[in-house]
């Protein structure tokens, strides 16, 4: 896909990103969401880019730095990651990724993590294209009353 335009992250991408988590999920993003847009735009430390093809944005990805924490060195999160259905397929997730992988490779930043739901097969999939394994960490969860 020669025509897709990768780019940072603007705040004004929060309806659009909506759109599309909508789109995948089936389910509305939340009303939180376009603060949350917001505030990773306006971290220039983060790696946050859309792609956008005839300026349409048509997927994104979502990261932050994490600076330590049980026992790990400074490393990366992708916390949301999307492509609209209509264009998955094509490359530009892998796209997304290459331009995050590149961000964080010039910042020294050595390991990059995400979670994945154990029944996500295209998304796991996804992730192991681009040489995404296993870490040491085990996700937990507790659920309050």
């Amino acid at each position: 896909m020669d025509n897709v335009l990768i780019r940072r992250l603007k705040m004004e991408d929060a309806d659009d990103i909506s759109r599309i988590y909508m789109s995948i999920t089936n389910n509305a993003a939340g009303t939180d969401s376009r603060k949350i847009i917001e505030e990773y735009a306006r971290k220039q430390e983060n790696a946050c880019f859309v792609a956008e093809i005839q300026g349409k944005v048509v997927g994104y990805i979502i990261s932050h730095l994490l600076s330590g924490g049980f026992g790990s060195d400074r490393s990366a999160w992708i916390p949301l990651l999307g492509v609209a259905p209509k264009f998955m397929g094509q490359g530009i997730g892998k796209k997304l990724a290459e331009a995050m992988f590149d961000f964080y490779r010039s910042a020294g930043i050595k390991c990059i993590y995400t979670s994945v739901r154990w029944d996500s097969a295209d998304l796991l999939s996804f992730f192991k294209t681009l040489d995404f394994d296993r870490s040491s960490f085990i996700n937990l969860r507790k659920v309050l009353d």
